[in-house]
């Protein structure tokens, strides 16, 4: 008799044992595949989805997300996704050459499109994307964190309508990044509002947005990220300091210490503050533009 019952309990394990592996396979196989145009939106979709989906930024270091070119095999990647998460504002030109289906496609500031900043057209060329315009609207929209919680709102909003994630784990989520987003904003708000008064010339023409919550005056040139500046482009940025009087020169990515010394000697002072189209060092989204802010504060107050 024991032996029987011993023997009817190791088949009851085995079975569990087996019920649990489908159910671990099932569960990875259920894990949805988000494919995000830009690294904000893929941080958003991380924090609110976290181990229930796969997040995931095609676009290699080093190349501008607003104009790269998917290979075949992108596309078939970014095809096979559950959900495709776009900016809007004119951001990845590329999802228009791609036959994607409507079903997989969020675009996170559709519901704000009325806010967008109109700017001027400009035709130019990055080494990575060949010639190109900006289409004339600033596609920049997460360097303000109101608008920003506004995109990661409406991604929440699809994962959960989708079926994709747990909806009460999102509004958890949600709200904790929603507050991590009124922090930042209510400390940059702090931090810059003594700024309204000091002219700012960012190398490109990525801080619309930011301008516009703050109250900030940022005037840009058109110069390579972190690349050192020619005695013309040198020339553009004296007659331009001498017109605006400005104090604070904001570069996308860090140059040459000779490029900051030559900036130096035009009496300006120096702010390194990524655009976060990438992810920037080991820091997250919001320490990473917090660290930017204090960055840009201190330049502000520096003599």
């Amino acid at each position: 008799m024991w032996k029987l019952t011993a023997k009817k309990g190791l088949v009851a394990a085995a079975f569990i044992v087996s019920c649990l592996t489908q159910s671990q396979a099932v569960s990875a196989q259920e894990q949805a595949t988000v494919v995000a145009v830009n690294y904000p939106l893929q941080y958003f979709a991380e924090r609110l989805m976290g181990e229930q989906a796969e997040v995931v930024f095609p676009v290699p270091n080093g190349v501008d997300p607003s104009f790269w070119r998917p290979s075949i095999s992108d596309i078939s990647a970014v095809q096979s996704a559950d959900l495709v998460l776009l900016n809007g504002a004119g951001f990845a030109t590329w999802v228009h050459r791609v036959s994607l289906s409507r079903s997989k496609i969020v675009n996170t500031s559709a519901g704000f499109s009325d806010r967008y900043i109109a700017t001027e057209s400009i035709t130019h060329s990055h080494g990575d994307g060949g010639e190109h315009s900006h289409e004339g609207i600033a596609s920049y929209i997460w360097l303000d964190p109101s608008l920003a919680q506004l995109q990661a709102e409406a991604i929440a909003s699809a994962v959960v309508n989708r079926g994709l994630a747990d909806e009460a784990l999102v509004a958890s989520r949600l709200a904790e990044l929603r507050a991590d987003l009124d922090a930042l904003n209510a400390t940059a708000r702090t931090a810059l509002s003594d700024a309204a008064d000091t002219v700012m010339i960012a190398t490109h023409p990525r801080y619309q947005y930011f301008a516009q919550a703050y109250g900030l005056t940022i005037v840009s040139l058109e110069w390579e990220a972190g690349a050192a500046p020619n005695a013309e482009e040198l020339d553009d940025l004296r007659q331009m300091v001498s017109k605006e009087g400005a104090r604070v020169l904001i570069w996308e990515s860090r140059p040459s210490e000779e490029a900051l010394a030559s900036t130096e000697a035009l009496g300006l002072t120096n702010v390194v503050m990524s655009p976060l189209a990438h992810r920037s060092g080991e820091a997250g989204f919001v320490s990473a533009l917090g660290a930017s802010v204090s960055a840009l504060a201190e330049a502000v107050g520096a003599p």
